[in-house]
């Protein structure tokens, strides 16, 4: 009798233990894990480890469900021209590598890849610029002393003037006091306070300007039927005109 009573307490004992863990996982707070809720803030998801593999910036049904095709996208050679120098060949690397990823898979001109063995190097540069539809210039206290990198940067400026979402600063090991004054009308990304997240915003800020571009296409389709002079560039140009994200 004493050893059946002690099976029916140990049984007892387990299915208490069931119940409490039951109930521990279905209360509020086991649903604060940062890798698993899509409202939980950026700073908090870059706690989960690697930056391509946990969810960042945005959930991934945003990211896949934004429209980037469109006849205006391939007007242009390349979505994004990187301007770096040398010293950030290993970053630059690896943040391109993270921008050609499927299913986005951007088009990036890196000019230690791309370039044109034997051409100008002011004229490769500056082809680069004008093929690409956003430009990501990692500033360093180097990239402030390359005359190619303030000569890429230059060009950037004059093809987009305006803050459209087009120029996107990436600073990189540099004070705020040292920031170059051209730029100081725009925000950017300051990579050394989230380096985890950090590739994620880059290609965000990508993927909404391509995003916008498409869309202001769509608006002009209906247009475009009816006149068969119509410009593949013009939602570009509406975009740049705008002054708008």
């Amino acid at each position: 009798m004493a050893e059946c009573s002690s099976h029916h307490q140990m049984a007892r004992f387990f299915r208490w233990l069931v119940d409490f863990k039951r109930n521990r996982n279905s209360s509020p707070n086991s649903r604060l894990n940062p890798c698993s809720s899509p409202q939980t803030s950026d700073r908090t998801k870059s706690s989960c480890g690697d930056r391509r593999s946990c969810s960042t910036s945005l959930p991934t049904t945003t990211l896949s469900s934004w429209k980037l095709d469109s006849s205006a996208r391939w007007s242009k050679e390349y979505d994004v021209c990187v301007c770096h120098t040398e010293d950030d060949i290993m970053y630059v690397q690896d943040l391109v590598s993270f921008f050609e990823l499927h299913p986005h898979s951007l088009r990036c001109f890196l000019q230690f890849r791309d370039a044109t063995p034997g051409g100008a190097v002011c004229t490769e540069l500056c082809q680069a610029v004008r093929e690409s539809h956003c430009w990501v210039l990692v500033i360093t206290p180097s990239f402030l002393k390359d005359p190619w990198c303030r000569y890429q940067m230059q060009q950037a400026l004059s093809e987009s003037p305006m803050a459209n979402g087009r120029i996107i600063p990436v600073r990189k090991q540099l004070e705020r006091k040292d920031y170059p004054q051209e730029l100081r009308f725009m925000f950017g990304i300051d990579v050394r306070q989230d380096k985890e997240n950090g590739f994620q915003k880059i290609k965000c800020a990508i993927m909404h300007y391509l995003a916008e571009l498409g869309r202001k296409e769509r608006e002009y389709t209906p247009s475009s039927q009816d006149d068969p002079e119509f410009n593949k560039d013009t939602a570009s140009e509406t975009l740049d005109s705008s002054g708008n994200c």
